[in-house]
């Protein structure tokens, strides 16, 4: 009898253990499973609740409408993942996308005035990452310069709106590829295939890696000679190019390039990376988790829009699942500290 008990007991303590290591091993993951669920949660009651609400027209319509978004979300993820913040993002793709308008009715031709803004968005990232890495400036501070230095470019550029009439930066938007009752858009492609760039660069390259490890324990990955400075500098530069393209994605989105563009942009672009799974303390997160946030983000506003109710509801619902992703995200940091 005791030798059966103590053979439980060991068989009790291996499954204890095999569960917290399978916990330990995919704990980063339940953010984003959450997430997914809460999207597909909602997906359900949108379907029982509104007779009219057809999928697949719903979610490609989400994507058109944040694809600038959801390519915010991508350089956001970067920056996060080493422990920063980025709140010039906004402001940059307002200064590209009507520097953009600007260049192309001056008859400026596409082929340099894209490659131009990405250029400049690289820039102006690389501005914030010397602040941060080299004069040792709060990445808070350091953004909130290039977010001020950002806005007030675009309204030397204009104070006035400036129609887009170039048919290549239009085409972006106005062609549609449709099939099976979904369609996507040029700009829709331009997001995904930056998800998927993104995605492939985080998981199977050493640079990849070297940003996990900066922002899992910056000084441990010092000490293992991975090159700390570069990534930090790197992951700023790939914000600000991915604000650049997301100012010629809104500009072909809206028509027109303008100075107050993406105000606030930069907060819903956080909320949807947090939303999304990725920690605030760095180290953890996954670029396919921010596009589900940014799907979720999407479809509360097309939910209260169904519904009639004011658009401040939007920003309440989103503060409220803010809030819940920051509480299991603290919950999840401290049971896996408790647990090693």
């Amino acid at each position: 009898m005791v030798t059966l008990t103590a053979e439980r007991g060991a068989s009790g303590a291996a499954a204890t253990t095999t569960y917290r290591r399978f916990l330990n091993r995919h704990v980063s993951w339940i953010p984003v499973f959450a997430a997914i669920a809460i999207l597909l949660i909602m997906i359900a009651g949108a379907m029982a609740y509104f007779p009219n609400f057809q999928l697949p027209r719903i979610l490609s319509s989400i994507l058109l409408d944040n694809a600038y978004l959801l390519v915010l979300a991508v350089g956001m993820t970067f920056v996060i993942l080493t422990g920063g913040i980025d709140l010039s993002v906004g402001a940059v793709m307002a200064f590209t996308g009507i520097l953009c308008a600007s260049l192309l009715s001056q008859g400026v031709p596409v082929a340099v005035a894209v490659p131009a803004m990405i250029l400049i968005g690289a820039a102006i990232g690389l501005l914030i990452g010397v602040l941060v890495q080299f004069f040792d400036v709060q990445p808070f501070i350091a953004s909130l310069i290039g977010m001020f230095l950002a806005r007030g470019l675009a309204f030397v550029v204009s104070l006035e709106s400036i129609k887009v009439d170039n048919e290549g930066i239009l085409w972006l938007q106005s062609t549609r590829f449709s099939f099976a009752g979904w369609y996507i858009t040029p700009t829709g492609i331009i997001a995904l295939l930056t998800v998927a760039l993104a995605a492939f660069v985080l998981r199977f390259t050493r640079f990849g890696r070297t940003v996990y490890a900066v922002g899992g324990n910056e000084q441990s990955a010092r000490l293992m000679g991975l090159p700390v400075v570069r990534a930090k500098l790197s992951v700023y530069v790939i914000s600000g190019v991915c604000a650049g393209l997301a100012g010629i994605v809104l500009t072909a989105y809206s028509g027109a390039g303008y100075p107050l563009n993406g105000v606030g942009t930069e907060l819903d672009t956080i909320a949807a990376v947090v939303i999304g799974g990725t920690l605030l303390t760095g180290g953890s997160g996954f670029v396919l988790g921010s596009m589900i946030g940014v799907f979720v983000y999407g479809l509360i506003r097309t939910i209260i829009s169904f519904s009639g109710a004011e658009q401040s509801w939007t920003r309440i619902t989103v503060g409220a699942l803010l809030l819940l992703f920051v509480v299991v995200q603290r919950i999840i940091v401290s049971r896996s500290a408790l647990s090693k």
